[in-house]
């Protein structure tokens, strides 16, 4: 069986430097810059990160699941009934899939491998 744990909160955003600066004022929190679309959040007590959209109302805060064998969630999320909306692609640091459950939210599941 693959371990599944919340890892990770990513939070869309079309004002990246509003968003940054309220969040570092609010909060405390810092930034790792990758590029100007996206922003990991240091200092939050959990993983996160902004990631810049183009404009319109940003959609809820997406929960990353991190996994010890990608392919062996994949397997498992399909069995226990969820839709895969994406499947798994690599991206800087990893790879990784989302998934719809039976409720209608979407996940994310990634590992470093």
């Amino acid at each position: 069986m693959t371990n599944l744990k919340i890892d990770y909160l990513e939070f869309q955003t079309p004002a990246m430097a509003e968003t940054k600066d309220f969040f570092a004022k609010a909060f405390g929190w810092s930034y790792v810059e990758y590029g100007p679309a996206y922003a990991d959040i240091q200092g939050a007590g959990t993983g996160g990160g902004f990631d810049r959209i183009e404009a319109g109302e940003p959609g809820p805060p997406l929960v990353i699941l991190r996994a010890d064998d990608l392919e062996a969630a994949q397997v498992r999320v399909e069995a226990a009934g969820a839709l895969i909306v994406e499947p798994i692609f690599s991206f800087p640091g990893g790879r990784r899939f989302h998934f719809r459950e039976p409720g209608g939210n979407v996940l994310v599941v990634w590992s470093k491998e």
